[in-house]
């Protein structure tokens, strides 16, 4: 019975290590510009007050690019990997 006991030990023991060894951080998401789509990035723009967001594609840099309004004034939207907006 105690060869058992030891076994069972073992198994809860190297299963438990396993788990805690075997887990990796997850990768950041500021730079995982795969993961950023142009839903993401209008909801962003809404969520600085733009409206009316049009034409949202991104371009070879990584950035996002595409036309809104705000405050009343149309502009050119760009939208960087880190999510810096910048209007002009």
């Amino acid at each position: 019975m105690k060869h058992g006991v030891v076994l069972l030990a073992l198994i809860v023991f190297s299963n438990s290590a396993s788990a805690q060894t075997s887990k990796t951080p997850p990768a950041p998401t500021t730079h995982n510009q795969s993961a950023v789509t142009a839903a993401g990035v209008a909801a962003r723009l809404q969520a600085q007050g733009y409206s009316g967001i049009e034409n949202l594609h991104k371009g070879p840099d990584g950035k996002w690019v595409g036309q809104a309004t705000r405050n009343g004034v149309p502009a050119t939207v760009t939208v960087g990997p880190e999510g810096d907006v910048t209007a002009r």
